[in-house]
């Protein structure tokens, strides 16, 4: 968990209820006190949940409001742009809902770590939570838009995410780690905040108790709502965020983490497909390529014929047997550890968010971001702490007392490892043996309160002088370490003896041109050619190093995973109305008039069709089959929607379900949009002499 300090429009008041959630009063409105932004020192996570997930709310039922002093919460606005929904949101627009504000940034290793916890949540309280990301950007990288909407698309996000650019929602609210959360009811009313991570129990009884007192009290607003997200809008790749790649000389052949699909994709240097590695779906079954599964895999590492593989999100370590053509877990118990262990049996230690790794004699060095920590896995024997406190700065020294921050990337010559810390942005130099000191060849370190977590830039130079931004890939060739300088679209070169780095490739700002990237994370190096993941381009480069011609790798035979569909539109407890006998003359098509039901203050969703489905429930002769189960479009004027369906026959009947589905927001064009799904049990019987000639029907 990162601090920064700074204090804003709320002050903390008093901490009751909830063992960690604080209770915070209004502290005028004009913005007026201090605005420091000095680093503070990194915490770790917690390492448990709080006693409010073991006893609840002192023992009060429902009938009790569980944050009885919550006060008017401060607004949203002040953001620069939304993103993964159509427009902007309000809290009026989320009245009746439990608001759960979620302060990260997308560099941070424990705000990736929350996320699944904001998956269970949403899942579990479908109707009842909206869960809105605050991306308060830590880097000047990642206070761009765009590069937001890729984080976006890269931890799968699925509810709205605000650009706190100038951090102005973040002062509002007084948060100052990421990350953090804040709790609104459904009256909005601020109830508290509470900071990182390890929190999903803690967070669980809060709502759920929250749920109980609203839902009882009839403030509660259980409208399925949904929003306009990115990936929608996104097209399908070969590749999806390469994160690593490693270039075997000898064998002639890329392994390419091929990390939002789930796989490892195994090329000829020349991009022509060999052979994938893994199913696609996320998991982490062990076995046979075509049923193995993975998590947003990593760094890699060959040693013969055994591929290493830092299967990042399983906080897993795999072995992928090349001659068999088998997958197998070597450590990790597919649970993130919330503690900080020194290490333990490889099968049953939890790890945390292995992100390289790095084969040395009997030894696999393995970066673990998640504990700021560079770990090794010694056969099946142990997997243990090799060097780092814990704690998350960048301080030299022993291998116990030495602080790294985030190491995203590791390589070696043999003797010394070669780790960029990304957090930290430098490269730090260590030895592989255990009497060894941990030292930064570039970058800031050993500055009071962590301010080396925020000394950043983009500046070639000398030691302590150079400056990179999240650097999170590493390659030693020749001498000389070549560096993906991430948040600066970059590769930088560094000269080890030297100390000094300088840019080789890229621009400052990302871009999909033949001489630019967009946060490049993986490098190797084969022959005279240097291989670079440019990752949020989903494409492989190459430069050699001897013409200093940069080319696009051309992949040839592969192709993306095949989707899982699902169509969730209906809710799963969803009932249909019974309606009476229904007659109806006969004609070229049966007609449907559907009046919909739209609130007072909102209108119906110009950016979202109208949809329904008919269906038979039985035998019948009246529509032809081809025209049932499918979902098609309404025409809609006004508050009716008009459904023709083409008739097969002039006479006949059958028993028929109609489901109709629409959505409505505030201004009609999006933001917060509040679905509605009905459904019609209709007996029609289609006869000539019948005066009805169309079937009215009124969402209640």
């Amino acid at each position: 968990m990162m601090s920064r300090q700074g204090v804003g429009l709320i002050t903390i008041l008093c901490v009751v209820t909830f063992s960690g959630w604080q209770v915070a009063s209004i502290n005028g409105q004009d913005g007026s006190a201090s605005k420091s932004k000095t680093g503070g020192a990194a915490k770790k996570p917690a390492t448990k949940s709080s006693n409010a997930s073991k006893k609840g709310v002192t023992g009060k039922g429902s009938s009790e409001n569980p944050f009885p002093k919550r006060i008017p919460s401060a607004g949203l606005e002040g953001g620069t742009d939304w993103l993964n929904t159509s427009g902007e949101i309000t809290l009026k627009d989320l009245r009746g809902k439990i608001v759960l504000l979620d302060f990260w940034t997308y560099c941070c290793i424990n705000c990736m770590h929350i996320l699944p916890d904001l998956t269970y949540l949403e899942k579990k309280y479908p109707n009842e939570l909206v869960v809105v990301g605050v991306h308060s950007g830590k880097f000047n990288n990642e206070k761009d838009s765009e590069n937001i909407r890729r984080a976006i698309l890269r931890y799968e996000i699925e509810h709205p995410v605000v650009n706190d650019a100038n951090m102005t929602i973040w002062r509002k609210f007084s948060i100052n780690t990421w990350p953090s959360f804040a709790l609104i009811d459904p009256e909005g009313n601020f109830c508290g905040t509470l900071s990182g991570e390890g929190n999903r129990d803690n967070l669980d009884v809060v709502i759920g108790r929250v749920v109980a007192y609203h839902r009882a009290k009839g403030t509660l607003d259980e409208t399925p709502v949904r929003f306009d997200l990115e990936a929608g809008k996104s097209t399908a790749t070969p590749l999806r965020f390469p994160g690593k790649i490693y270039a075997d000389e000898a064998g002639k052949r890329l392994f390419i983490s091929d990390s939002n699909h789930n796989r490892i994709v195994v090329t000829d240097l020349t991009g022509e497909l060999q052979y994938v590695i893994g199913s696609g779906a996320i998991g982490s079954q062990d076995g046979a390529y075509d049923v193995a599964q993975f998590d947003h895999p990593q760094g890699m590492d060959l040693s013969g014929n055994l591929l290493y593989v830092a299967d990042t999100e399983n906080h897993k370590i795999r072995v992928v047997d090349l001659e068999q053509k088998q997958v197998k877990t070597l450590a990790g118990t597919g649970k993130q550890s919330r503690l900080f262990l020194q290490g333990g049996r490889p099968l049953q230690t939890s790890l945390a968010s292995p992100w390289d790794v790095k084969k040395v004699g009997e030894k696999l060095f393995i970066a673990m971001a998640g504990f700021h920590q560079i770990w090794t896995l010694n056969g099946t024997e142990s997997v243990r702490v090799f060097a780092g406190s814990g704690k998350e700065d960048i301080q030299n020294g022993s291998l116990t007392r030495a602080a790294l921050a985030q190491p995203s990337g590791i390589t070696t010559d043999g003797e010394y490892l070669f780790v960029v810390d990304s957090e930290g942005s430098a490269v730090r130099k260590m030895s592989t043996t255990l009497a060894g000191q941990v030292n930064t060849l570039i970058g800031t370190h050993d500055l009071p309160q962590g301010r080396c977590l925020f000394e950043f830039g983009d500046l070639d130079g000398v030691g302590g002088q150079a400056r990179l931004q999240h650097p999170l890939g590493i390659a030693h060739h020749k001498g000389k370490l070549y560096v993906a300088d991430t948040y600066n679209h970059k590769i930088k070169v560094v000269d080890i003896g030297e100390r000094s780095v300088r840019t080789l490739l890229g621009a400052r700002q990302p871009g999909v041109m033949e001489t630019e990237f967009s946060e490049p994370a993986g490098l190797s190096i084969a022959g005279n050619k240097l291989y670079i993941a440019d990752t949020n381009n989903h494409r492989i480069r190459v430069y050699d190093l001897g013409t200093q011609k940069l080319s696009t790798l051309e992949l040839t035979g592969l192709t993306p995973p095949k989707p899982t569909t699902s169509d969730d539109t209906e809710p799963s407890d969803l009932k249909a109305i019974e309606v009476a006998d229904q007659t109806v003359k006969s004609g070229d098509q049966l007609r449907f008039q559907v009046t919909l039901a739209i609130p007072e203050d909102f209108k119906l969703n110009e950016l979202a069709p109208v949809t329904y489905r008919l269906m038979a429930e039985g035998a019948q002769s009246v529509i032809d089959a081809k025209h049932l189960n499918q979902r098609d479009e309404a025409t809609v004027s006004g508050h009716v929607a008009t459904i023709a369906v083409p008739a097969a026959s002039k006479t006949g009947k059958g028993n028929f379900q109609l489901q109709v589905t629409y959505s409505y927001c505030r201004d009609g064009k999006g933001g917060v949009c509040k679905f509605k799904t009905t459904a019609w049990k209709i007996p029609l019987i289609v006869a000539e002499n019948a005066e009805q000639e169309e079937i009215s029907l009124q969402v209640e």
